[in-house]
């Protein structure tokens, strides 16, 4: 299932990760969050790249629980990082822009493992609910 891929599939998926991490990071940059284009580009590509890792060393085919501890690996890497999103000041703010950091490491993961209609699919998604659902927010 997860065998080693060739270097064009390498390719269209951290390719694919940076786009879900760009469709993200803008509409963050364009509201001028902390968490803008580039952390959510380096969020989506690196998430990716650490499970194409495994996935290329061979790890993810011999051992699910190797490729499984990638994954909470990544997750939990960027879990620090969405609490510094928010503790960056005396007081909480920011869960929005940490929620859609933590939404970047997944698309990553879902790019990497080649699911890259859902990754895309997703990333609209996820625009939709930070673009579209903010300004039905402020409505209510």
């Amino acid at each position: 299932m997860f065998a080693p891929i060739d270097g064009f599939q390498l390719f269209l998926r951290l390719s694919c990760a940076c786009l879900a991490g760009l469709i993200i990071g803008g509409e963050r940059e364009s509201q001028r969050k902390s968490a803008g284009l580039r952390t959510h580009i380096l969020v989506c590509f690196g998430s990716a790249l650490l499970v194409l890792v495994s996935i290329q060393t061979g790890a993810a085919q011999q051992s699910i629980e190797a490729f499984s501890r990638v994954v909470q690996g990544v997750i939990t890497g960027v879990g620090f990082i969405g609490a510094g999103t928010i503790f960056h000041s005396d007081r909480v703010h920011g869960l929005t822009s940490a929620a859609a950091v933590w939404v970047s490491a997944a698309l990553g993961i879902t790019a990497a493992c080649g699911l890259l209609w859902l990754t895309l699919l997703s990333a609209v998604m996820t625009w939709f609910v930070l673009r579209v659902l903010d300004k039905f927010e402020k409505i209510i």
